[in-house]
């Protein structure tokens, strides 16, 4: 089943998918509709070079530590936390552009109660994909594949159309995701409720 998205398309303008979301993101926090960025990557600096008094080159410096995910962020008080790719494969995506420790790290974060995401683009196919992380953990717990169909995206992913402002708007996937949410609680709770009463009669 294909949750698409629908929105006016304005095709890519060679723009990278990076750029297209910090473009989103941009807009979401100029109009106070949602707070989420990039996150730095932590560096530690070894060693620098002065050419002048006034302006210092990097020559060497590594990784702290593992990055976890691209961006995070708040919204209507819920935590997004997400990481984004580009793919020039035409029918599949790499599980090689997911490291372990991103994948733990998705895992944590919904299990805690965050709404977390991938976005995924395929480039030469000017197609882009949120794909929860409930559906990318359902994949790499039950198929022993090394990369994910784009049928797995067509069929299980929420499609994001090219719009002019925002460029990518995701946060309409995510208010989809939060009403379903709801309905769920509200259903879980009708069902203890019943449950309840068979107890007391």
């Amino acid at each position: 089943m294909s949750n698409a998205i629908k929105d006016i398309s304005y095709g890519n303008r060679g723009m990278s998918l990076e750029e297209d979301l910090n473009i989103s993101n941009s807009y979401y926090v100029d109009r106070g509709v949602a707070f989420i960025y990039k996150k730095p990557t932590p560096i530690q600096i070894t060693k620098v070079d002065y050419p002048s008094r006034s302006s210092a080159v990097i020559k060497e410096a590594y990784f702290k530590e593992p990055s976890t995910t691209d961006y995070n962020g708040l919204y209507k008080g819920h935590y997004i936390d997400f990481e984004a790719k580009e793919t020039n494969n035409l029918t599949s995506f790499p599980l090689a552009n997911i490291h372990k420790h991103q994948i733990k790290h998705i895992r944590n974060i919904s299990a805690n109660g965050g709404i977390c995401f991938l976005i995924v683009r395929f480039t030469k196919l000017n197609k882009n994909f949120l794909l929860t992380a409930k559906d990318f953990i359902n994949f790499i717990d039950n198929f022993n594949r090394k990369s994910i169909p784009l049928s797995y995206f067509e069929a299980n992913a929420y499609i994001l159309e090219y719009g002019y402002m925002p460029r990518l708007d995701y946060i309409k996937v995510i208010d989809n995701l939060l009403e379903v949410s709801k309905w769920q609680i509200k259903n879980n709770l009708l069902v203890h409720l019943k449950e309840l009463k068979k107890v007391i009669n």
